[in-house]
């Protein structure tokens, strides 16, 4: 009575009414019945009346499970199993406070978005054999120190506990922790223990069944665990026909699972999930996607330190839920890196623990197809340059021969653009191919096969160390490279070709809105990498992975360059965990106009930069006017040309308090506009300027327009970018501009490369060292020999 009096409001809110079960009633009575003999804390009846009822648009028809790990955000009943590695503390002296609040923190922000949250948990013997552990060692201590005297404390033996006495003593308090963080969610916790023969008797089985979907039903979180204090010890092999036996949390969170026709079940152990080898053996690695029949290829360690089940029970439980169609995903709920997100991760489709899944994709794996990359890079790195030179020349020749079957594919994925209007017209321009595209392309894969004759192998610095001991520098491939690049499909050969002449493994991730045009160009990289057996060096990931996965490959990928938008860019520096990124996030470009300009080059460079091609990332985004400029007949011509190409116009600050009626006041001088828009801002002097370019620019591009020599050299020398330019527009920052064939991208960095990134840029170095019989000992102060540090002079260089 006391627990219905307690829910009284919430049956008698306006627009509800609940009919609430005796089963219900008493599964939460167990939580928020109060503890000697109390009252019900006000709090624990505050939480009802904050729950939101109304659930999210989540629910699908139960029977099948998800194919893919992105479809799990689809997700509405979820069961969160707890090992007892991951409830206990790595000590055994306590429950893992810190751990077990932040997974009543995910699984409260799933609850409130609308899903249905369940959890089994482990953790009432571990926490019960602790706190029994700490009964037995005070009272001992106690005997002793009367009777034995201090110095025999140190002889103390702790009596082997029985686990159903340790599960009565831990069960209490286990809940008791539960109820009191979920309440700082305003959320309600309901207590349900399960034994074997709950499942085995079908009216028991009936209202375990009821029970749970009440619970559901209004809101509440059930915790369920096997009643330890009361369970026989598991028999062996006592599996029913088609049904599995509830021996641990693992087959109990299983075959919950499926009588509730959950749609994922996460298991959260203290091991990333399932390895083809023994965990932390050299040569084991994660498996990502499991499939029903791949148990051959796992080789099960040992148990968990605590709990009852091990890896080889978590695999059966979890077959046997996926076979039920309950997708499931074991992953690691211990690391301190990830167990603060390792949920909401898990159902957001990120690529956590291995996801167990009926549908094999047809192709290879992400990891599979980066292995490739690598095996294939190296391969290519051994040819000679004549080689690697042949198969961009027949690039070169398949992009233009195979031109009509590039173009159609091409008008697929701009008429798939524009129906589903997805694109701006920005993005529409740059997923566009044409004639003439496909024409540059070719004349820029030929220029990057005539220059890539030396450059994987090339000497570049030679030192005589000592006598007979020649140090050499030599250029290799950086490794592998993951390009990401979108609505750009004619990024993909021009990346391809400076990939191949490099001798580096490529993977490359393109938007879908170019799925069509990516995939023939693709083909067409493939086939002629076949003319020397290096097919797999270049590999276009066609998977679902998503951008922030595969920046986590850190071992299978040595270096990132995205081409896109500054959004993205952005995105992937953050994603990026141990894998560098060359690149820039945006391409504010400057144009300063000197008061010594000459007036027939202002109007064609700012047109140039400007209105040639807005939305590349070297188009000019604000135009810097020396103030002496304003209300001259040049200030005017500018205004003019920009009126007539539609430039929509933004005023800085300093330029809107020179006039009257100004145009649209700029919202920030960080703009990247990306348009037919700019920004024009006003400055005092040449210094001004630069001033302005360092606090505002991206140290991209930025141009001086002058007959000043003197004040040119000075911008030339103080602007900090990656290209600074006299008298020329923002748009010849350009690979194939400056005559390096193509480019995989402009870096503003400040190591390795910057600028736009050709050959050299894909290229680092390793020493080679040649003795006869040298050690460091006998070159010490009373050794044989002595350094020499001579420089010698470096082979000559291919020419041709």
């Amino acid at each position: 009575m006391l627990c219905r009096a307690a829910l009284s409001p919430l049956v008698r809110s306006p627009g509800w009414c609940f009919v609430l079960s005796p089963r219900a009633i008493a599964a939460i009575s167990r939580l928020y019945l109060p503890r000697h003999n109390q009252r019900l804390r006000n709090e624990s009846i505050r939480c009802w009346s904050n729950i939101p009822f109304i659930t999210m648009p989540l629910s699908r028809a139960h029977g099948k499970s998800f194919a893919h790990r992105s479809e799990l955000k689809h997700a509405k009943r979820i069961v969160v199993k707890l090992g007892s590695a991951v409830v206990t503390r790595g000590d055994e002296c306590g429950l893992a406070l810190g751990r077990l609040a932040s997974i009543v923190e995910q699984v409260s922000v799933l609850q409130n978005q609308g899903r249905e949250m369940m959890i089994v948990t482990s953790g009432a013997v571990a926490f019960g054999k602790q706190r029994l552990r700490h009964e037995i060692l005070l009272s001992q201590s106690v005997r002793q120190a009367l009777h034995s005297g201090q110095s025999q404390l140190k002889d103390m033996a702790i009596p082997v506990l029985e686990a159903r006495a340790c599960a009565a003593a831990g069960q209490s308090g286990l809940m008791a922790l539960y109820e009191a963080m979920f309440t700082q969610y305003s959320i309600c916790a309901a207590q349900i223990l399960v034994t074997n023969l709950d499942f085995h008797d079908e009216q028991k089985r009936r209202n375990l069944n009821g029970t749970l979907h009440e619970l559901l039903r209004m809101n509440i979180v059930p915790i369920i665990n096997t009643n330890d204090a009361v369970v026989p010890p598991p028999e062996p092999n006592s599996d029913l026909q088609g049904v599995i036996s509830v021996k641990d949390n693992d087959s109990l969170a299983a075959r919950l699972a499926v009588e509730m026709k959950t749609d994922l079940l996460i298991v959260l152990s203290d091991v990333e999930g399932l390895f083809d080898s023994p965990p932390g053996s050299d040569d084991a690695k994660l498996i990502d996607i499991f499939y029903p029949g791949d148990q051959q290829s796992v080789t099960f360690g040992t148990k968990s330190r605590v709990g009852m089940g091990g890896m080889e029970a978590k695999v059966k439980a979890a077959l046997w839920a996926l076979q039920g169609g309950t997708s499931v995903v074991i992953a690691n709920g211990t690391h301190p890196k990830i167990s603060g997100h390792v949920i909401t991760d898990i159902v957001e489709g990120k690529k956590v623990g291995t996801f167990f899944s009926e549908v094999k994709p047809a192709g290879p794996t992400v990891e599979q197809q980066g292995e490739m990359a690598r095996a294939g890079g190296r391969t290519l790195a051994a040819l000679q340059p004549e080689q690697r030179a042949e198969i961009i020349y027949r690039l070169a020749d398949l992009l233009t021969d195979q031109r009509e079957e590039i173009l159609l594919a091409n008008k697929k994925d701009l008429e798939e653009a524009e129906n589903k209007g997805r694109l701006a017209l920005p993005l529409l321009k740059r997923l566009s191919l044409s004639t003439s595209k496909l024409n540059s392309l070719a004349i820029g894969l030929r220029q990057i096969a005539a220059s890539s004759q030396d450059s994987v192998g090339r000497v570049i610095r030679r030192t005589r160390i000592a006598k007979d001991l020649d140090l050499e520098q030599v250029t290799v491939p950086i490794g592998v490279l993951l390009v990401i690049f979108e609505s750009r499909p004619d990024c993909l050969p021009q990346v391809s070709a400076l990939a191949i002449a490099s001798g580096n493994g490529l993977l490359l991730k393109g938007g879908k809105e170019a799925a069509h045009s990516n995939q023939i160009l693709h083909h067409l990289a493939q086939e002629a990498l076949s003319i020397h057996g290096v097919k797999d060096a270049v590999q276009l990931v066609n998977t679902r992975e998503e951008v922030e996965d595969l920046c986590r490959l850190d071992k299978l990928i040595d270096l990132i360059i995205p081409r896109g938008s500054s959004q993205l860019v952005r995105n992937i520096q953050k994603a990026a965990k141990g894998i560098p990124v060359m690149g820039h996030s945006e391409g504010i470009c400057h144009v300063y106009v000197d008061t010594d300009a000459s007036v027939e080059k202002v109007t064609r460079i700012i047109r140039d930069s400007k209105c040639e091609y807005p939305a590349a990332c070297n188009a000019l985004e604000t135009l810097l006017i020396h103030r002496d400029l304003l209300r001259t007949p040049l200030f005017d011509q500018i205004i003019d040309m920009l009126r007539v190409e539609q430039v929509k116009i933004h005023a800085g600050p300093k330029f809107a308090s020179y006039l009257t009626f100004s145009p649209s006041e700029v919202k920030s001088l960080r703009t990247e506009y990306g348009d037919l828009e700019c920004c024009i801002e006003v400055v005092d002097s040449v210094q001004e300027a630069v001033e302005h370019i360092h606090k505002y620019g991206s140290s991209h591009t930025d141009v001086i327009i002058t007959e000043n020599e003197k004040t040119a050299e000075f911008f030339l020398q103080h602007v900090d970018s990656a290209c600074v330019f006299w008298n020329a527009s923002t748009r010849f920052s350009d690979g194939y501009r400056f005559g390096l064939g193509a480019e995989v991208g402009i870096s503003t960095s400040r190591i390795h490369a910057r600028g736009p990134v050709g050959i050299e840029g894909l290229l680092t170095t390793k020493w080679l060292l040649r003795g006869d019989n040298h050690v460091v000992s006998d070159f010490s102060e009373h050794g044989s020999m002595k350094y020499l540090h001579e420089s010698l002079p470096l082979p000559q260089r291919n020419t041709n």
